[in-house]
């Protein structure tokens, strides 16, 4: 992408001062600042590397103590490594340009608000690219800005997926997409399931949900905060206590898409299982570093932006996804 702001545009009449020092702070603040409101953080894995690639992965279970009785000899258990997924980041550009006549002419004043576009596209991308790739969980894989990116684990499939396989136990499959719209049943439910989530060998592991991802819909807000925000139980008419009150942290996500199937969806998480497991990598190899140049033949002045990122799915058992159109593991069976 490229922005070219030309003395006969009409709109930009007085969008750059005469030092270039102050745009290239102002963009880096920008930045800065923006990412306090940013919700990649929160669902992604926040990982940087100095290398043009990362692998992620894990080791099954040792296996359990054996009594061996009086003088037994050691058991040998083995570990094995699990499922892995490498994560290379791409890199992102983008530009905008000022006629000499502008640099000449125009004021300082205007650099701050220009800049902000500048800045906010950037994060915009990186929201947007994030979203798309939890939104694209259903699949294997998401277009985005005409190119295709991975959304499947390194089990091989997709990130919401009803039979995530076994490493070590090929009989072993599990769920973590299940169909049913949002009720305080359904958050119940959903909850259980991810607490019973398992290992590749079979072993209970302790996830134990507190995040609740939703998209900008006002009955969707309404409907979860009225689940989690009341000390007693909304649909009890006798004030039965409602044991979901206080556990968990809500994050409405406007990049999301309104829908998943045509009809309102969550997504659950648990957001220490998921730092802690590196389950969801977001790489930062190189952060957005920012440039500018004298085009030799226009003598327009070239802010330049490029920065190196990528993302993808290593553990799926950070998250789960539930919806009336998602066509998933039933919680009623």
């Amino acid at each position: 992408m490229s922005i070219i702001f030309s003395q006969g545009s009409g709109v930009a009449d007085s969008v750059f001062g005469k030092s270039q020092a102050p745009i290239k702070a102002m963009i880096e603040s920008g930045v800065e600042a923006f990412q306090q409101f940013s919700a990649v953080d929160k669902v992604f894995s926040m990982d940087t590397t100095k290398n043009y690639a990362e692998k992620y992965t894990s080791e099954t279970s040792l296996g359990d103590f054996a009594d061996v009785g009086e003088n037994g000899a050691y058991p040998k258990i083995s570990m094995r490594e699990g499922y892995s997924k490498v994560i290379e980041p791409t890199t992102w550009k983008s530009s905008f340009e000022i006629t000499q006549e502008m640099v000449e002419d125009a004021k300082v004043g205007k650099v701050r608000s220009r800049a902000n576009i500048f800045t906010t596209s950037y994060n915009r991308t990186r929201e947007k690219f994030a979203a798309s790739l939890i939104a694209g969980g259903l699949g294997t894989s998401v277009k985005f800005g005409g190119k295709s990116y991975s959304t499947a684990g390194a089990d091989g499939v997709a990130l919401f997926s009803t039979a995530h396989p076994s490493i070590t136990k090929k009989s072993l499959t599990q769920s973590n997409r299940f169909k049913g719209a949002f009720s305080t049943d359904t958050l119940d439910a959903v909850q259980e399931k991810m607490q019973m989530f398992t290992d590749d060998d079979g072993n209970l592991l302790n996830v134990a949900p507190d995040t609740i991802i939703i998209p900008n819909v006002g009955s969707l807000k309404r409907a979860v905060l009225a689940a989690v925000g009341s000390d007693l139980d909304p649909n009890s008419a006798n004030n039965a206590l409602n044991f979901q009150c206080g556990l968990w942290n809500v994050i409405v996500w406007p990049y999301l898409p309104s829908t998943l199937g045509g009809k309102p969806y969550f997504l659950m998480m648990d957001s220490q299982f998921k730092d802690n497991y590196e389950c969801l990598p977001w790489l930062d190899r190189v952060p957005l570093s920012v440039r500018s140049d004298i085009d030799p033949n226009t003598d327009a002045n070239v802010i330049k932006g490029r920065a190196r990122f990528g993302a993808g799915f290593n553990n799926w058992r950070c998250i789960a996804v539930c919806g009336e159109g998602v066509e998933g593991t039933s919680l009623t069976a």
